[in-house]
């Protein structure tokens, strides 16, 4: 039996690298003879740099850039074996960078990750992929396109709008009242800049940036009104004629990140792809799922959300796509879950194997994703074998 183990990172208390180790062992346990292939993924969020480089190979780099509060910090990125750099806005202006008493996405800015960019065209690059899940910013990528370039303008006491001398952020959002393009960095012209997508959401409306996760970045009521009326303010002066390239709210994913990805293409021509696509091609998944028997995947949680770009479901689409089964071990099953298993899941296992509160299992992670591993493939072997 041949298995391709290709599990996301487990939030907080496994990367994927460490996921996949462990559902190995259990897989081994059921059946020793088995071939595994460890492939650990990543959907654009947290552990698209490591997954990239475990795939494909390439060096490391640091650099000290703008932290979302304005503060300096150190962030990892990489240029893989065939030259195109990856980037995770979550390490330049990732939620887990803000203190749970300071979040607040009036007052973050991805102003960082527009330094990282440029750093990755110092390195000389022609193709960068920058991941976007995991983000503390709502901001609309103003931030991060200041940093390439974009003049953009606050409305002022005489009315007229004067430069802002400190990183943007989403509260200056609708203070905003003009973006000049003659100072954006010109290699961004002859770059191919990929926005790799974790959702799929619109920047605008009940599914938005602002309404679906601001609050979950420390946002009350009245700030999610404030930050949905900013986003749609950019989105108009982003549409003047001459400002920038044009790109509709409503496309897919141009929520991500709090709007970055639709910052980085409307003002720079990104494209926007989801980004299990980018990693699963990456990786060369279609080529390793040949002459394969399963597919063992997972995450923290499966859920409806799950459909909007996550690991478990491209991961079983794509083993859908060849007729290889995938089954998924997940820490917890939430409304919609069925809706992934419409996708091509055969089975979801939970990994607890008894009632526990969130820190026991995190603590034990690998443990459970073992045993759970185990019963999934003696379950499999027992049906085989009648």
């Amino acid at each position: 039996m041949r298995v391709v183990i290709a599990p996301d990172k487990y939030k907080d208390s496994a990367t994927a690298q460490v996921a996949a180790e462990a559902m190995a062992r259990g897989v081994r346990a059921a059946v020793p003879d088995a071939e595994v292939d460890l492939c650990p993924l990543a959907d654009g969020g947290e552990g698209t740099v490591e997954a990239l480089l475990a795939a494909a190979g390439g060096e490391r780099r640091r650099t000290w850039v703008t932290g979302p509060l304005g503060t300096p910090v150190e962030a990892e990125w990489a240029v893989l074996a065939d030259g195109a750099a990856v980037i995770e806005m979550a390490a330049a202006a990732g939620l887990a960078l803000v203190p749970p008493g300071r979040r607040d996405p009036a007052r973050t800015t991805t102003f960082g990750v527009g330094e990282l960019i440029r750093d990755a065209l110092d390195a000389g690059v022609s193709r960068i992929v920058v991941g976007v899940g995991g983000s503390g910013t709502v901001d609309g990528g103003v931030g991060a396109a200041q940093a390439l370039g974009v003049d953009f303008r606050l409305e002022g006491p005489s009315g007229a709008g004067s430069p802002s001398s400190r990183p943007l952020n989403g509260g200056d959002l609708r203070h905003l009242v003009a973006a000049g393009l003659h100072g954006v960095d010109p290699r961004l012209a002859v770059t191919d800049l990929a926005v790799a997508c974790d959702v799929t959401n619109p920047l605008l409306g009940p599914n938005g940036a602002a309404a679906v996760y601001a609050p979950q970045k420390g946002a009350n009521p009245e700030q999610v009104e404030m930050l949905e009326a900013g986003l749609a303010h950019l989105v108009a002066l982003a549409a003047a004629p001459g400002t920038s390239l044009h790109l509709a709210a409503d496309t897919p994913g141009a929520g991500a990140a709090g709007g970055l990805a639709f910052g980085l293409a409307a003002f720079f021509g990104a494209r926007l792809v989801p980004g299990i696509d980018v990693v699963l091609a990456q990786v060369g998944f279609a080529e390793r799922l040949r002459g394969a028997d399963l597919v063992l995947t997972g995450e923290g949680r499966l859920d409806g959300q799950s459909l909007q770009g996550k690991t478990c479901v491209g991961v079983a689409r794509a083993a859908r796509a060849v007729g290889v089964p995938a089954m998924a071990l997940v820490g917890s099953v939430g409304p919609g879950a069925e809706r992934a298993r419409e996708e091509g899941l055969v089975a979801v296992f939970s990994m607890c194997d008894a009632p526990m509160v969130l820190e026991h299992a995190m603590r034990d992670v690998e443990r459970l994703l073992e045993a759970a591993a185990h019963e999934a493939l003696s379950l499999v072997a027992a049906f085989a074998e009648r």
